[in-house]
């Protein structure tokens, strides 16, 4: 199957194409989400046939070159694959929600005005990140990068007859192409040093793998060149400082929520550490600095998500949160436990999106029938839905129980190995910890709340309204199950060994984080059973107390959150406001590069510039307007000149 991993990109280009240009006269909605699911479907398939080939396979990575895509000077860059087992479990992750979250939308979007555009877009983003996942060098790789970051600004600006919708696709365009600067510097950096100084002339990963260490550990420049491929990651999956793209993103269609900021395209950076995971351990100060970033991401998005009531925003700021503990892994050296919360939290937050789109469904449908105007996203305006949405509800306990972190889901396991790294890790330290304890605690409060609000106490949707309440179809509801299931088992992929049992993901990727964790020196957490366990409870009471207070707050006390805020208003503000952070960035960079831009145009560019050539024709036009005198076209004037001339000219001889 290896010789077919160009299907795997393929199939989502050809539904992209097709329901681009026949879409409008195709008009069936059944046929045109029909082709767009079967084509990331079909590349599902192929994905888990190669998946299973490579896991029997003794030799664990293979490229597949179709085609030369440039040849300049000593820059060779290729059409180029490869499959290794970092790439199969990615490849399985989005192709595999990918799948169901196309199905989901296929009732989601029934009526959509350009149903046939929203899937075109779809299956394009999905062949972009795949090009991202199995670009065999960095350049494919930022084919693949740059092609999530477009698609983004076409889904998220999807209601483009939206003002907030359009100025949030264009905030994500532009945020990212800081993070992507960054990028092609590193690109750069990477390519010239290694060539320039030792001869080897590849962007190519494998390559890069085996002669990296030719950049000397711990050196200025793989330090530099980290940081720069850091940055990039920091735009692409939201972090400090380029995190606030993302929760203005929510003012796309909810799968597209599920797909693009959940599940796939936010994870593009873990992915990229973990692709080049050899270079950034060669570089210990740009691994702290990722630490850092991750575990403050981590705790500052969970505050936000305190108090925010719109239930996508809240689920976006947790979004935010969880890929800092991602970045928190990745940065203590514990690239699997990275990877392994990456696919958690695909399952879990995937259903959660999914789930708020479904009560956003319901919502809307009961406000539209009952001709009310209340937000159907605010969660102030729900309550008691658990009765009306069952399937929905229990899918999406499941899922909160695990991002929570609870003993027996998903989450709980690879949120605790994240916990133990960076604790006891070579690499860790006991104040990343704490942050991260903390940061699991709010996410705990945080998302029983929303549960709370959203399906508990009395229903607070208009009056008339209630009666038009239901659960979402099949459609919708199928791919919420599958989800639930999968957030409940996916962790037992790598239970540990203190639980019995045997780390399987981390064997199965080994073979890409083994050499370089054993060669730089980062190794394992070295603790005991007992002292393991206690971590595990403290870890476990933290989220319990989060939960409790959630209960306690909006089940048993409903009116002790707004005697709180009352209490503490100046910081429940700043929270509400996401501490401000946006309208900073407009006081020091927007409204700063607007005036900027303004005074180019009107001042430089009009004043200067304009002035200039303007001025330039004026000084023509003179000279023209008193030369086009002499050439009047009447003979009897050029017979007068010439008179006139023969006359100067004979005083001239006779006097001078």
């Amino acid at each position: 199957m290896y010789d077919k991993l160009w299907l795997i990109p393929f199939f989502p280009l050809l539904g992209s194409i097709i329901n681009g240009l026949l879409g409008k006269k195709i008009k069936n909605e059944t046929i045109i989400g029909g082709i767009g699911t079967l084509a990331i479907f079909s590349s599902f398939i192929v994905s888990v046939l190669c998946f299973m080939e490579l896991r029997l396979d003794t030799v664990k990575s293979h490229q597949q070159v179709i085609a030369s895509w440039m040849s300049v000077g000593n820059l060779q860059i290729e059409w180029g694959f490869l499959l290794d087992p970092l790439s199969a479990v990615m490849l399985l992750v989005v192709t595999g929600v990918g799948s169901l979250i196309h199905l989901y939308s296929i009732g989601y979007m029934h009526g959509e005005e350009g149903f046939y555009r929203y899937f075109s877009y779809l299956n394009l983003f999905a062949f972009s990140m795949l090009m991202l996942v199995l670009g065999n060098n960095a350049m494919v790789m930022f084919v693949g990068w740059e092609g999530v970051g477009l698609c983004s600004y076409l889904l998220i600006g999807y209601y483009f007859h939206k003002q907030s919708a359009g100025d949030a696709a264009k905030k994500a365009f532009v945020v990212n192409r800081i993070g992507d600067f960054g990028f092609l510097l590193g690109i750069f950096l990477l390519f010239w040093t290694l060539g320039s100084e030792h001869g080897i002339w590849t962007l190519n990963f494998v390559e890069i793998a085996q002669h990296g260490h030719l950049l000397g550990a711990g050196s200025v420049v793989v330090t530099i060149i980290t940081l720069c491929f850091f940055l990039g990651a920091t735009g692409k999956s939201a972090q400090i400082p380029l995190y606030t793209w993302l929760p203005d993103a929510m003012e796309g269609p909810t799968p597209v929520s599920a797909l693009i900021h959940a599940a796939t395209m936010v994870t593009a950076g873990v992915y990229m550490i973990g692709r080049m995971n050899g270079l950034f351990a060669m570089a210990p100060d740009t691994m702290l600095v990722i630490a850092i970033v991750g575990a403050a991401t981590a705790i500052f998005a969970a505050s936000i998500g305190l108090a925010q009531n719109d239930i996508k925003r809240v689920l976006a700021y947790s979004t935010v949160s969880q890929l800092g503990y991602m970045f928190l892994a990745m940065g203590v050296g514990a690239f699997t436990a990275g990877i392994f919360h990456l696919m958690t939290h695909a399952f879990f937050k995937a259903c959660l999106f999914l789930g708020s789109g479904s009560v956003i469904h319901a919502m809307h449908h009961a406000l539209h029938k009952a001709h009310a105007h209340d937000d159907p996203q605010d969660m102030r305006n729900m309550g008691g839905l658990r009765k009306h949405m069952p399937i929905t509800f229990l899918t999406f306990l499941i899922s909160t129980i695990a991002i929570a972190g609870l003993p027996g889901l998903s989450g709980f396991f690879s949120k605790d190995e994240i916990l133990l790294w960076s604790l006891a890790g070579n690499r860790g330290h006991w104040l990343l910890w704490l942050v991260a304890s903390l940061a699991a605690g709010m996410t705990a409060f945080y998302m029983f709340r929303l549960v709370f609000m959203t399906f508990f106490g009395k229903e607070r949707i208009a009056e008339k309204a209630k009666s038009y309440l239901h659960e979402s179809p099949l459609v919708i509801t199928i791919p919420l199950i599958v989800l639930a299931v999968l957030a409940v088992f996916g962790g037992y992929l790598n239970v540990p060994a203190v639980l019995g049992g045997a780390h399987r993901l981390e064997t199965f990727l080994s073979p890409v984080f083994g050499a370089a964790q054993q060669a730089y020196g980062i190794e394992p957490p070295h603790m005991s059973h007992a002292a393991e366990y206690g971590l595990m409870g403290l870890a476990v009471g933290i989220a319990l107390v989060g939960i409790g207070l959630a209960y306690l707050m909006y089940v048993k006390n409903p009116e002790m959150p707004a005697q709180l805020v009352a209490k503490a208003q100046g910081l429940y503000r700043a929270i509400f406001n996401k501490w401000y952070v946006d309208e900073i960035y407009d006081a020091l960079f927007v409204n700063p590069t607007k005036k900027a831009g303004t005074f180019l145009w009107k001042g430089f560019d009009v004043v200067v510039v304009d002035g200039i050539v303007n001025g330039v024709g004026y000084i023509v036009k003179g000279f023209s307007g008193a030369l086009r005198l002499t050439q009047s076209g009447l003979v009897h004037n050029y017979a007068l000149a010439m008179v006139v001339g023969v006359i100067v000219m004979v005083a001239y001889y006779v006097f001078g």
